[in-house]
C-alpha cells in the first residue's frame, strides 16, 4: 500500500511514516480502522504519559501513517492535519465527536477514554490522573481515496 501510495501522491518512497493499529491491535483495533475508511472517524487520542515512559517523539501535525488490521496488513493511510496536547477533562465534544466512536458524545468518550487510559496507566506503572494530558490527533484520509 505504501508505494501505491507514494506513486498516488508523488512523493518519495522514502517518506518518513508511522505505521500502527489503533488500540494496539484486536477486533476493536479493526473496527476503528474500518470507521476510518468509512469517513466516519477523523480522530484519535492518546495518553501524553505514555510518549514520554516510552521516549517516543509526539506526532507531528503533517505526520503521515499507514493504518494497519490486527493482521499487520494495511487498512489505510491518514494524514494529520492537526496535533494538539490538551489535560484530559479538557477534551471537547466536538474531538469526541471526530472520533466516530459509539454515541459520539463527550461522555461515552470520557467513559471509554478512562479505562483505556487507565490500563495503559497501570501497564506503564503511572496513576491515571484526569489533569494529565492527552495527544488529540485530527487527520484525513488520503488513500484509499472513496
Amino acid at each position: 500500500m505504501w508505494q501505491a501510495y507514494c506513486e498516488y501522491a508523488n512523493i518519495k518512497k522514502d517518506t518518513p511514516y508511522d505505521a500502527f493499529a489503533f488500540c494496539g491491535g484486536g477486533k476493536i483495533g479493526d473496527e476503528l480502522a474500518e470507521l476510518v475508511l468509512c469517513g466516519k472517524k477523523r480522530a484519535t487520542a492518546s495518553w501524553y504519559d505514555s510518549y514520554i515512559c516510552e521516549g517516543e517523539a509526539l506526532p507531528s501535525a503533517d505526520g503521515i501513517s499507514m493504518v494497519l488490521y490486527d493482521n499487520g496488513d494495511a487498512a489505510c493511510i491518514i494524514k494529520n492535519t492537526s496535533v494538539a496536547v490538551v489535560p484530559f477533562y479538557s477534551v471537547t465534544e466536538r474531538h469526541a465527536r471526530l472520533e466516530g466512536e459509539g454515541d459520539l458524545s463527550l461522555g461515552y468518550w470520557r467513559d471509554v477514554h478512562t479505562k483505556v487510559f487507565s490500563d495503559e496507566c497501570a501497564e506503564e506503572g503511572i496513576e491515571f490522573l484526569p489533569d494529565h494530558s492527552v495527544v488529540l490527533e485530527e487527520f484525513e484520509c488520503v488513500f484509499p481515496k472513496k
